[in-house]
Formats: C-alpha cells, structure tokens, sequence
C-alpha cells in the first residue's frame, strides 16, 4: 500500500466533565460551571469542604487520563495506526473547543466523539457532541458521534458481576438502587430520553444480575443542582429515608446496595455524595450500605467502547 492508499488517521475526542487539578483551579472551575458566575464565599467554601473530605481533590482528572490511555491501547489493538485519543473537557483545560482547534492544526479531517457518560441526554451528552461539532465546522471537519452505550453488553456485565458479589455480603433484605445524575424536570417534560436510558441499563443490569423487577430494585437519582426549579426525583437520600421508614416485618438487618450507572468513574459524585454522605444517612438508619464498582479504565469495556468508536467511524 502506497502512502497515498493509506487510510485517513481519525481522531477520537473522548469528552469527559472534568474537575479542579488543584485547590487553586476550584473557583475558577465552579466558575465556569455556573456559566461565568464566581460562586459565592460560602458555596465555594462547601464544594472545597467536599474535596478536601477526598484528600483536597478529586481522583477525577486521573481517572480520565487513564481512560484515554486505555481506549486508546482498544483501538491500537483493533485497527493500529488508524486512531488518536485526545481529551476534550467540559468545564477545565483542554476545553472541548481548544482539543479540536488543536486536532485542526495538526491535519485531522474527521472526528468520532465519545462522550463517558452511557445515557444520552441533549443536556449532556448531547452538548458534548454539538460543542465538538460547533469548533469543528470552521475547520471543515467532520464529526460523529457516539450517542448512547446504556446498554452495552460488556458495561452491563461489568456491573452485574460487580452488583451479585457485592449482594452477597449483604443482608438478605438488601434493596439495589440504580442512580445517575438528576437534571432539571423541564427538560424530561420536553421529552428527553434520559430517564428511559437509565431504565434500560438498569432493566439490563437487573436481568444479568438475577433480581426481581422492584422486590428487589429501584430507580433513584442524586447530585441535583441548586437552581430553584424541580429536578428529577426521588433523591437517593430521599429513598433512604423511606426504606428506614417502610415497615420491616421480619425484624431482620436491611441493606441499600446503590448501582451508580450514570457515573463511570470515582469522583465527586460518587466518592462523597454516595460514598459519605448517603453512607452517612443510611448509617443513622442503621441500614447496611454498600455501592458498586465504576468502570474506571476496565480494560472490556474500553474494548468495548473501542469497536463503538470504529463502528461510528465507518457508518
């Protein structure tokens, strides 16, 4: 083959939130989250209360890294030569905008977005993909996107293998709550598929897993914003209340294994609003709490995402 046959290098931009590298970059990170707005002394004295509950930041930024490395070695192993992963973040350096002018000036001609979050939504993974698509239009390139993998057999297997052996060193009357980020009621209304997304991973988990639809498991949400109007509901902290509050009649332990699905890496989100305080509330119930296992950089389910990008690459 001629260099001239040789087929076009495609860049993947996998697109993650991103979180503060340091506890300097904390407000102008919580900045940019609130559109340019600098949070108040007293919001930015709590978010950097909750990171230094971690150890002063999130493993986050790490974490993501190491999800590039991973698809990364995916796709060489597939397709050698044909890939290159580069990072785009919504809310911290490299900027979505600023990976794809800088994939521009290095020649790339074609884009395959991938967004780590399983569930689409036009809030989230949908913005991902039309902020890709909005830096690249100047340039003339080419974007196409990876919208869902909610139900990707090999992320659903991740979680089912984790969920059955975590339950087995649960109380036998141990509730499993599949969870992801809550967003805004309006946007629901407006007829996003978010909501159906989680049921379907959860539908899917549940399945491989073995659990009786709603005897055993249940659909919550966590980590709403503070805006005033309604988010999507019940809260996770809300459930536990109720299971404390639901009548036992057997008298015997309860347990809570919470499934975060909506999350495929430890952050902020699950570290401390599961991991400490809904660990906390479920304490002073006295029920048995216990979460499952994200998918960090699991080197299956990056394969798996792999032939997701090159499937995408070749539509």
């Amino acid at each position: 083959m001629t260099t001239a046959d040789a087929p076009t290098r495609t860049a993947v931009l996998l697109m993650a939130y991103g979180t503060p590298r340091t506890r300097e970059e904390i407000e102008p990170y919580y900045t940019d989250i609130r559109r340019g707005r600098p949070p108040t002394p007293e919001l930015l004295a709590e978010l950097t209360a909750r990171y230094d509950a971690l150890g002063g930041t999130s493993p986050l930024a790490a974490r993501t890294e190491a999800q590039r490395v991973a698809l990364q070695a995916a796709l060489d192993a597939a397709a050698p030569g044909r890939y290159e992963v580069v990072l785009g973040l919504k809310h911290a350096d490299p900027k979505i905008e600023a990976a794809v002018d800088a994939l521009a000036a290095s020649g790339t001609r074609r884009i395959v977005g991938l967004v780590l979050a399983p569930h689409y939504s036009a809030y989230s993974v949908g913005q991902y993909l039309d902020r890709a698509r909005a830096a690249a239009e100047p340039h003339g390139i080419t974007v196409t996107g990876v919208k869902s993998w909610a139900t990707e057999p090999a992320f659903v297997e991740f979680v089912a293998a984790d969920l059955k052996a975590r339950l087995a060193g649960m109380p036998d009357d141990t509730k499993v709550v599949f969870t992801a980020h809550s967003l805004p009621q309006r946007i629901v209304a407006a007829g996003d598929p978010y909501p159906d997304q989680l049921r379907a991973t959860a539908e899917a988990v549940a399945a491989a897993a073995g659990l009786v639809n709603w005897t055993r498991w249940a659909i919550a949400w966590q980590s709403a914003g503070r805006t005033p109007e309604p988010w999507l509901g019940p809260d996770i902290l809300q459930v536990i209340d109720d299971l404390a509050a639901s009548e036992n009649h057997a008298g015997h332990p309860r347990g809570l294994l919470v499934s975060a699905v909506g999350f495929v890496s430890d952050h902020l989100e699950v570290l401390y609003d599961l991991d400490i305080e809904a660990a906390a509330r479920a304490q002073a119930h006295g029920i048995a709490f216990a979460r499952t296992a994200c998918v960090n950089d699991d080197p299956t389910v990056m394969a798996a995402l792999a032939q997701r990008v090159i499937e995408a690459d070749q539509a």
